[in-house]
C-alpha cells in the first residue's frame, strides 16, 4: 500500500482512538459486575469485612463505579446516569431474592447438588443467570451496550447465552447449561427447567423484526430437555408441559402436554402428561 494511504489509514485510526480515549474497557465493566456479585455472595469471594459499615461502603463505592462507567461509556446521551446507578442499587434486594430462587431451584432439582454454597460457587447455570439478572435490570433502565457486554462475558465463561432483554421469572433451573440459547424477546415463567443445548430462538432473523415478539413464551413449570429447539414469537409452551430431548417445535403446545420423538419415527408425538 502506498505510504500516503498508510498515513491516512493510521490518522483515521488515531482519530477513533481520541474519540474513545476515556471509554471503559469490557474488562472494567465485567470487574464491576463480578465485584457486585461477590458482595452479594461472599461464598464466591469473601472480602473479609469486619463491620457492616465496611460492606455498606463497598456497595457505595460500587454505585460510584457504575455511575462512572455509565457516564464514560457515552452510549446513552439522554440517560440520567446518576439516577440509573441509584435505581440499580436500590433494586439489589429484589435481584438478590431472585438469584436466591435460582440457586434454590438448582439445589432442589439436581440430585448431585449438596448445598446452596456448592451451587453458588460452582454451577455455571447460577453464574449465567445471576449476571443476566444484573444485566436485565440495566436493560430495563434503557442502558445500551453494557448489558450485552455482561451477558456475553457470562456466555464466554459458561457456554450459556442469555440475551439481557429476555424476561425470566423466579426459580429458573439450568442443569449443565452448555449450549443454551435464550433470545431477546423470550418470556419464561416461574419454576422452568432447562437442560443443555436448549434453544429458545426466532423463526426468522430479518432485521425488520427487531421490535417484535419473535421468540417463544414458556409458561410456568415447563421442563425442556437437552437439545430441544423451540422457535417463533407465536409459539407458546403451556404450563406444566414437558418437551423431550431433540424436539423441534415451531407451534404452540397446550398445558400439561408431553412432546417427544417417537422411536423409529420422523414424527413428534404429543400426549397429555
Amino acid at each position: 500500500m502506498h505510504s500516503l494511504e498508510m498515513e491516512e489509514f493510521y490518522n483515521n485510526l488515531f482519530r477513533k482512538q481520541e474519540e474513545f480515549l476515556d471509554m471503559p474497557s469490557n474488562r472494567r465493566i465485567v470487574a464491576w459486575a463480578k465485584n457486585v456479585l461477590h458482595l452479594l455472595f461472599p461464598e464466591r469471594d469473601s472480602k473479609g469485612f469486619t463491620h457492616v459499615d465496611d460492606l455498606i461502603e463497598a456497595f457505595k463505592a460500587a454505585e460510584v463505579e457504575l455511575y462512572s462507567i455509565l457516564t464514560k461509556t457515552k452510549a446513552c446521551a439522554s440517560c440520567d446516569n446518576k439516577v440509573i446507578a441509584e435505581k440499580f442499587f436500590l433494586s439489589l434486594p429484589t435481584l438478590y431474592a431472585l438469584m436466591q430462587t435460582d440457586a434454590e431451584a438448582m439445589l432442589t432439582g439436581d440430585p448431585a447438588a449438596r448445598s446452596m454454597r456448592e451451587v453458588i460457587r460452582t454451577y455455571p447455570g447460577f453464574t449465567a443467570i445471576a449476571i443476566f439478572r444484573m444485566a436485565h435490570a440495566l436493560w430495563k433502565y434503557g442502558v445500551p451496550l453494557i448489558p450485552r457486554i455482561l451477558t456475553e462475558y457470562a456466555h464466554s465463561k459458561t457456554g450459556i447465552d442469555i440475551h439481557p432483554g429476555a424476561q425470566i421469572g423466579k426459580y429458573l433451573y439450568i442443569d449443565h447449561g452448555t449450549g443454551i440459547v435464550i433470545g431477546e424477546t423470550t418470556i419464561i415463567g416461574d419454576h422452568v427447567k432447562l437442560y443443555q443445548g436448549v434453544t429458545l430462538g426466532a423463526l426468522s432473523v430479518e432485521k425488520y423484526m427487531a421490535d417484535t415478539q419473535r421468540h417463544p413464551i414458556i409458561q410456568d413449570h415447563v421442563i425442556i430437555y437437552a437439545g430441544a429447539t423451540i422457535l417463533g414469537g407465536d409459539t407458546v409452551i403451556g404450563h406444566h408441559a414437558i418437551i423431550g430431548g431433540n424436539v423441534w417445535l415451531t407451534n404452540s403446545v397446550e398445558p400439561y402436554t408431553r412432546v417427544y420423538h417417537q422411536p423409529n419415527s420422523k414424527f413428534i408425538d404429543t400426549k397429555p402428561v
